[in-house]
């Protein structure tokens, strides 16, 4: 019986063994196979792809460079300019212009650049017994820039001859724009009023637009029919572009293009601020005195002659005062006012 209990307790105990052997081994290898799934799965932190970088996330090289694309690394970077761009000044020989009035008709200008830019400018219209032409050298005058005393005179006209002309202010110079009214080259060959008229705005508008003249200090200066298109077309321009016309001068208005003289005037003087107008005329010219006299306000000066003037004839040395002394005083008045 002895020898029975020992060889049974011998089996249990190798039975036992066995046991614990099988189950272990299975164990331990199911860990050693996930934690090499769980390897396989899993690449090292250093190598994970960034998808969407964060805001801790470094930025990326171009961001770099264009943080930095100001930064040079051998010049300090200059400050910013505050000055005010420069404009250059325009050659002064006289530039021709072909422009269009509303109804379409081509007319022809001459522009005398300033010798600053932008610059005050003057619109001269002609008289109805010439052209632009008669203007040449009260332009150079005006534009003072050494071009004057050159024109032709065979008929020694002395709206012509710069000699008597006085002296404009020193440093003093103006752009001036000419032209020449539809069917007038060499003096008007009939009366279109209406179409003159038109001439007349177009010629405003288009010096308000050329390069070197200041948009905002114009006037119109004007003798005969020019006389009228100065303050018609003068009150015009400001109903297009608000106080860019600051005054008109005429040389024997007569109501000659549609527009009643007083009318115009009163239209001047009564913008915000009023523009002045100044009328030059002879007392032997019936249609000029009676414009000049109809019209008034705080801003109208008049200026009468005794003798039968018209017109370009009122620019002469021998009367007083000197109506080119007068165009100055009145430029005066309305750009350094």
């Amino acid at each position: 019986m002895k020898i029975y209990r020992v060889i049974t307790a011998i089996l249990v105990f190798f039975i036992l063994t066995a046991c614990t052997s099988a189950k272990l081994t299975p164990i331990s290898l199911l860990k050693s196979s996930s934690t090499q799934k769980e390897s396989q799965q899993t690449p090292p932190a250093s190598t994970v792809p960034v998808v969407g970088a964060t805001a801790t996330s470094p930025q990326p090289t171009a961001t770099l460079i264009q943080s930095t694309k100001t930064v040079s690394p051998t010049l300090s970077p200059s400050p910013a300019s505050t000055s005010a761009p420069s404009l250059r000044v325009l050659p002064p020989e006289p530039q021709a212009v072909v422009f269009y009035a509303e109804d379409g008709q081509m007319l022809q200008g001459m522009y005398y650049a300033a010798a600053v830019n932008p610059a005050p400018t003057v619109v001269l219209m002609h008289w109805a017994r010439g052209d632009q032409r008669d203007w040449i050298e009260i332009a150079y005058w005006l534009q003072n820039r050494g071009l004057g005393s050159k024109s032709s005179n065979p008929e020694n006209l002395p709206w012509l001859n710069s000699s008597w002309f006085p002296p404009l202010p020193e440093g003093k110079s103006f752009a001036v724009f000419t032209f020449t009214f539809r069917n007038c080259v060499g003096g008007c060959h009939a009366f279109e009023r209406d179409k003159w008229l038109l001439d007349a705005r177009a010629a405003m508008l288009k010096a308000s637009q050329l390069e070197g003249v200041d948009p905002r200090s114009i006037v119109s200066v004007g003798a005969s029919i020019g006389a009228d298109g100065a303050p018609d077309s003068c009150y015009w321009l400001n109903k297009q572009l608000p106080s860019s016309c600051l005054g008109a001068l005429s040389l024997s208005p007569g109501n000659y293009l549609t527009v009643n003289y007083a009318g115009a005037v009163k239209y001047l003087g009564d913008e915000q601020p009023p523009k002045p107008a100044w009328c030059l005329f002879s007392t032997q010219d019936p249609e000029s005195a009676s414009a000049c006299n109809a019209a008034n306000g705080p801003n109208y000066q008049k200026y009468e002659y005794k003798d039968k003037l018209h017109g370009m004839l009122l620019i002469q040395p021998g009367y007083k005062p000197l109506a080119l002394q007068l165009l100055l005083d009145f430029l005066k008045l309305v750009f350094d006012s």
